[in-house]
């Protein structure tokens, strides 16, 4: 990268941070986030912390009575508002096919539009929409002209020695669009050819995208090759570019060379674009076409134009930048991209070099040598990456500003295209990214979960709302377990900076599809369709308390981790740790654009937004550009604290021969001229150390840890997060495992009194038990399985200050256990029995009667008991129902006494005023998904059929037939019993144990 684009980089940066987001709050309202703030907000959350939903428009098959239900059902749930999205993936992995309704964009599909802006407003719902049907921005509008381009060419052999008269052959075209860039000639001599090839050059010249789960791209700055390769089938050549000849003038419109030949052999190489062959996917019918070009603004101009003008038109005053708020677009899933009319001259402006004569690259030939080829692609990729994040997304925000709304697509990852994540998010309103709930598809958390980059730029830029299309998966449907997949991985990226969720998905579904209706191949199913959907509220108003003190919180971390310069540059999720952080410390990720910016503050690193850190840590794979370089030697003269191993090479062509003994020189001075395993390496104010963790760092310059949990080391049994909040510290806790862990936690806190909120209830109490010792404070905690707490502290005490108890939760002792037999009342209508006596607590679909084992629904369990123990006033009771499946949620009655719903193990409701000595009666409702019934209804297990969905249960995730349907347990499994809660002792050596 050429200084003149580092000027320029800095200027565009500038701009991005003066900007005012459409996601910000203003001024007066800002003031009024206080402590009495949160805590009324804690219990009766605003709308404005709801979840929002991709609203699925699928096949374009709406109604207007669908849009009306569903807004109204978005509203009982206190829903912030809805991204309309239209598009197909109804009969994908085997489902089948569904209506289809208007095309996206039509006089039609715009009226429907339309009247769910005039209901949402209505209803006080904000509504954003995704600007095509489906994802990869294109469709049927999208001419050659404005589709996306590659690199093609031709090449033939000839021998000079004489004037040649040639037709040169027009490379290979697609979709009838081509022109030429370059004719070259290099000698082909014998002596030129070579074995050694560049590796991966598909994906370094951007031909192909990398894909996948935010990879680790670096190898592509290397030459070793990523599993096997294909060896060519023709001869490469080395390619001295002292002898490359540019032939272009002397070639004419026809493809007709004429050039004086000199002696020996020649290769020349017609080279130009054409199209990609990228469709737009997974869209409504009629709505295929190419891709759009990303690299071209005047691509996206036409597009907006075209497409997305006319809605705002239709939509009008009355909603534009009120009601209607965002756009989207998803995530990169496109293919590769590596050209544009202008790219050559942005090439030039870039990188500061003309690259025509690397361009015998795209045949596989070695320009030059391996590293000088290398260092080419990765400015060729550079210089991609650029023109999508300039050309496309800043433009995108430009039109979108234009009319007073934001845009928040999905532009960062997690598929590696040729993207610069970091850079990319600068341009959104709100950033966007995505995580998973366990599935076949994507098992391991690595493939699942990808908010910490996102959270990283929303705390770098000054952004308010990390976003993330929540809930994902790919072969479950409608059988998703909430406490154990919806809410751990809820938790899980909560604890990476997550703050507001957008359930994938909430398919509309007009009454004649039936019910469960319509839905989408892939998701966690959440709508008024859903069998628990009239439960839905205490799972849903979990997330909003949490998600208000998310969005209101300034995040604590003490480490900046810088990536690389690299394109693809996608970081993957929080626990892949790169800077050696966990577990105590947190941190945020930064690419080049934004460490050109940093400063330091009385030894602080500090982003342009205001945000400190204790110390900037480099990448391990030893790359980094002359310019970022630079501007280390300036922040470690200044006072900052750097870390990583000394850097061997900038693996790009910019700054020359002289930029390349700039770089030693400097590299040099900053780490010293040897360098061990370890060490460090005093430079004016401040320092540069390597061969250690930021972890370990930190605790050698006595930074005490954040967070930490008495006697377990592990990084992935606990997770937490710090925010603060006006004067308040506020750390979510969460259990990540499927056990109830009783532990001592540890925070870098002290003079304040800790306060336990419960985002199950909204229940706020302080501790009773902690210890203050050396500046941090010790809680005991009681975590249920994947169980969380908000531990607050804001109210001031001494230091010196210890609590009165031993412990904060109680321990609970079984009283009597509720076994021998049950009434249970199923729901004829989906073809369960009225009425049957369970002699004892089963699982449904072992049951005889096929109109339990398929049932799908609620059914309500009816006992009566003697309590077999005197009640004490002074106790607390409890029903603890132990196992409920397979959604896992229930209601509770005793005595006539609603004592609410619960959705999380052990399932257990305080009962205390309901309780009666003598005979008791508890009545249990429990709700299983659709699983059961559509499975037997697919089956034809019984003459009638209740459900009708376009879902095949027959197939596994992959779209395959399956042997067998295999049936979802269900219903209260228990053991129900009746628990007393006793005080929870902590033996003396955990809760006095020693402080680190």
């Amino acid at each position: 990268m050429s200084w003149k684009t580092i000027c320029w980089e800095v200027i565009l940066l500038g701009f991005l941070f003066s900007c005012t987001g459409s996601d910000k709050e203003p001024e007066d309202r800002k003031l009024q986030i206080d402590y009495d703030y949160l805590k009324s907000n804690f219990q009766q959350p605003d709308k404005a912390y709801g979840v929002n939903c991709w609203w699925w428009w699928l096949n374009g098959n709406v109604t207007k009575d669908a849009i009306t239900k569903d807004l109204e059902a978005m509203k009982s749930r206190n829903f912030q508002g809805a991204m309309i999205f239209d598009a197909g993936g109804h009969n994908q992995r085997g489902n089948k096919d569904i209506p289809a309704g208007p095309l996206f964009g039509s006089e039609e599909w715009t009226d429907l539009f339309v009247f769910a802006l005039d209901e949402a407003k209505r209803l006080g719902l904000e509504i954003g929409f995704n600007i095509q049907s489906g994802w990869n921005l294109g469709g049927p509008c999208v001419t050659p002209q404005y589709a996306a381009k590659q690199l093609t060419y031709s090449e033939q052999k000839v021998t000079g020695g004489k004037t040649l008269h040639l037709q040169l052959a027009e490379p290979e075209v697609h979709k009838g669009f081509y022109k030429d860039i370059v004719v070259l000639a290099f000698p082909s001599n014998k002596e030129n050819e070579t074995d050694e090839l560049v590796s991966n050059l598909d994906l370094k010249l951007g031909f192909h995208e990398l894909g996948g789960s935010a990879p680790d791209c670096r190898f592509l700055l290397e030459n070793n090759a990523r599993g096997r390769e294909k060896k060519p089938d023709k001869t490469i050549y080395l390619v001295d570019m002292a002898r490359i000849v540019d032939l272009t003038g002397q070639m004419d419109e026809k493809g007709l060379l004429s050039w004086d030949a000199p002696e020996g052999d020649w290769n020349i190489m017609r080279i130009g674009y054409t199209c990609t062959q990228s469709e737009v996917s997974t869209s409504s019918r009629d709505w295929q076409g190419n891709v759009l070009d990303y690299m071209d603004r005047s691509a996206f101009d036409y597009y907006w134009n075209t497409i997305v003008k006319p809605i705002l038109q239709a939509a009008g005053e009355k909603h534009v930048g009120s009601t209607l708020k965002f756009m989207e677009t998803d995530s990169w899933e496109c293919g590769g991209m590596n050209w544009t009319d202008a790219f050559a001259d942005e090439f030039r402006s870039y990188c500061g070099y003309d690259l025509k004569q690397y361009l015998p690259l795209i045949a596989g030939h070695v320009v030059n040598n391996i590293d000088t080829s290398n260092a080419f692609l990765a400015d060729f990729r550079k210089t991609i990456a650029h023109l999508v994040a300039t050309n496309h997304y800043a433009r995108f925000a430009e039109h979108a500003h234009q009319h007073n709304m934001g845009i928040q697509p999905e532009s960062a990852g997690p598929h590696a295209g040729p993207l610069d994540g970091m850079k990319n998010y600068g341009f959104s309103d709100i950033v966007m990214s995505e995580f998973w709930s366990p599935s076949p598809h994507r098992p391991r958390p690595q493939d699942r979960f990808f908010i910490k980059q996102a959270s990283s730029a929303a705390h770098i830029y000054g952004k308010k709302i990390v976003g993330a299309e929540s809930f994902t998966t790919i072969g479950p449907h409608w059988n998703d377990e909430l406490w154990h997949d919806q809410k751990s991985a809820f938790d899980h990226e909560i604890c990476a900076g997550l703050n507001r969720v957008y359930f994938h998905t909430f398919t509309c579904s007009p009454a004649e599809q039936g019910i469960p209706g319509q839905e989408y191949f892939a998701g966690t199913h959440v709508n008024p369709r859903v069998t628990w959907w009239s439960k839905s509220g205490p799972f849903i108003d979990y997330m909003h308390r949490v998600q208000m003190l998310a969005q209101e919180g300034t995040f604590v971390a003490d480490v900046l981790y810088y990536y690389g310069d690299h394109v693809p540059n996608v970081y993957p999720f929080k626990h892949s740790d790169m800077p050696g952080a966990m577990f105590g410390f947190d941190y945020d990720v930064t690419d080049e654009n934004i460490l050109m910016k940093l400063g330091v503050e009385d030894g602080d690193i500090v982003v342009p937004g205001g945000r400190r850190y204790k110390v900037l840590v480099l990448p391990d794979h030893r790359v980094l550009s002359l310019p970022v370089l630079k501007k280390l030697e300036m922040l470690v003269k200044e006072g900052a604290s750097v870390l990583g191993p000394k850097p061997q090479k900038a693996v790009s062509l910019s700054g020359g021969e002289k930029g390349g003994a700039e770089f030693k020189e400097l590299a040099d001075l900053l780490w010293g001229t040897t360098t061990g395993t370890t060490g460090q390496n005093q430079y004016g104010k401040g320092i540069v150390s390597w061969g250690i963790s930021a972890r370990e760092y930190l605790l050698s310059r006595n930074q005490p840890v954040d967070f930490a949990v008495e006697g377990n080391d592990s990084k992935t049994d606990f997770d937490y997060i710090h925010y603060i909040i006006d004067d308040a510290h506020v750390y979510f806790v969460s259990n990540q495992t499927a056990e109830r862990q009783k532990v001592n936690v540890r925070f870098r806190v002290s003079g304040l009194q800790p306060e336990l909120w419960d985002a199950l209830t909204g229940e706020i109490r302080d501790a009773g038990a902690f210890t203050q010792k050396e500046e941090k404070t010790i809680v005991p905690l009681t975590l249920e399985p994947y169980g969380s707490m908000c531990v607050v502290f804001h109210k001031e005490i001494a230091c010196n200050k210890q609590g009165a108890k031993t412990g904060n939760d109680p321990d609970y002792e079984i009283l009597q256990v509720l076994d021998g037999a049950w009434t249970v009342n199923f729901d004829p209508k989906w073809g369960g029995p009225s009425s049957v006596v369970f002699p004892e607590l089963i699982d449904w679909t072992t049951h005889p009667d096929k109109g339990i084992k398929y049932y799908s629904g609620t059914a309500v369990y009816n006992k009566k008991f003697t309590a077999n123990f005197e009640k004490n006033p002074t106790n607390r009771y409890y029903l603890q129902l132990e196992n409920v499946k397979d959604v896992g949620i229930a209601s509770v009655r005793i005595n006539g006494k609603d004592k609410g719903v619960v959705w999380t193990k052990p399932f257990r409701v305080d009962i205390t005023d309901g309780l009666k000595d003598g005979e008791n009666d508890v009545i249990v409702e429990v709700t299983n998904s659709w699983f059961n019934r559509v499975a037997g209804d697919e089956m034809a297990v019984a003459p009638t059929k209740y459900t009708q969905t376009n879902v095949v249960l027959g197939n596994d995730f992959r779209g395959n037939a399956v042997s067998e349907i295999t049936l979802e347990p269900s219903g209260l499994l228990g053991p129900v019993t009746i628990q007393v809660a006793v005080e929870q002792k902590y033996t003396n050596d955990i809760i006095s144990s020693k402080m680190k």
